[in-house]
């Protein structure tokens, strides 16, 4: 028998059936779910443990592989969202007393420097205005002045919707005994990103995106530069949870047998395995090339309106995520935004 009385009561609101409205989700995210993917959801969870769940973590990871276009062993996918993959890439590369370069351009750059202020290293951020980017030029004057252990750039800052070149970037890092860190959230799969070739150390992408897959998991990879700055720590990482030794192992990637370290989201790596599956069925360059159109079409039917683009250079900028990059898709957003500017007061355009 309870020993106490219960003091609150049942919640009216969970006594009310499940209540979702049918949206089309054109934001930087979530997107909305492809069906297969939605399918994958409504299957029985397994044990997180058992050999067939290890199948598909092993799917997820050549997945990976494939999208990021890399051959590091140490490709995961990290329970929690893009910012958990963040800190998990910097709580395994920094120490406190650190040097880190930061990309501030946007808002994840802000993000990545407070992560490493509060982990104790000495944070040089490069602060652009909003819409901005960096130069080679720019990017080698910070590595020689500031000595870092690491550089951090936001391939796609979807707060503005720029996109950063990367090539040339990770091969500059590594002339300056820097590692080289790109967040590519909003970008993997929508626009061509080689880690390996483009001399990427850490990178890191969410589900939620392009992918079309539920929120809540996240795709990260090591290169053996950053495992050799992970393996020569002088210090444990803060979080035990996102310990990447631990991560690692649980993931099969250091040919040891695995050990429990947490219990994963079962039912979201379906979801994973499945859209990765979508991507492979599809093709990356083909994934590319739909984006690139979608994009351009929906530039050019901006500027039909008379609206300036805020990057003006059509090389720099983000496009549209996932299934829901279509002509059709933009053409409903042209409507809609015909009717708001119609209902738009003049002193406000």
């Amino acid at each position: 028998m309870a020993s106490h009385r219960l003091l609150v009561p049942p919640p009216e609101a969970l006594r009310r059936p499940l209540s979702i409205p049918d949206r089309l989700l054109l934001t930087p995210g979530p997107s909305n779910l492809a069906p297969r993917v939605l399918e994958a959801g409504g299957l029985q969870a397994i044990g997180h443990m058992t050999k067939e769940m290890y199948q598909v973590m092993d799917d997820i990871k050549q997945g990976i592989q494939y999208v990021f276009q890399t051959h590091n062993p140490i490709t995961l996918a990290v329970s929690g969202s893009g910012n958990c993959a963040l800190e998990v890439a910097l709580f395994n590369l920094l120490e406190p007393g650190d040097s880190f370069l930061v990309g501030t351009n946007g808002m994840w750059g802000q993000q990545a420097l407070e992560i490493g202020e509060r982990i104790g290293a000495r944070v040089h951020p490069m602060i652009k205005e909003p819409g901005g980017h960096y130069t080679l030029q720019e990017v080698e004057e910070g590595l020689a002045r500031h000595k870092p252990v690491l550089l951090f750039l936001t391939h796609s800052e979807s707060s503005t919707g720029v996109m950063q070149p990367l090539d040339g970037y990770g091969q500059l890092c590594h002339r300056h005994q820097c590692l080289f860190l790109v967040d590519s959230v909003a970008s993997l799969g929508g626009v061509p990103i080689y880690m390996d070739q483009q001399g990427i150390d850490v990178l890191y992408s969410g589900s939620q995106k392009v992918l079309n897959c539920p929120p809540g998991t996240s795709l990260i990879s090591f290169s053996n530069k950053a495992k050799q700055k992970v393996d020569a720590r002088r210090t444990k990482p803060f979080s035990v949870f996102m310990d990447l030794k631990c991560l690692a192992n649980f993931w099969g990637c250091d040919d040891k047998p695995r050990a429990y370290h947490h219990t994963t989201s079962v039912i979201g790596l379906y979801s994973l395995r499945e859209s990765l599956a979508l991507m492979v069925e599809q093709g990356l360059e083909s994934s590319w090339q739909r984006h690139r159109e979608a994009s351009a079409y929906l530039h050019g039917r901006l500027q039909e309106l008379g609206l300036q683009l805020f990057v003006r250079d059509p090389v720099l900028r983000i496009g549209l995520l996932g299934c829901n990059a279509t002509r059709k898709n933009v053409d409903l957003v042209i409507e809609a935004l015909k009717e708001a500017l119609r209902h738009c007061p003049r002193n406000k355009l």
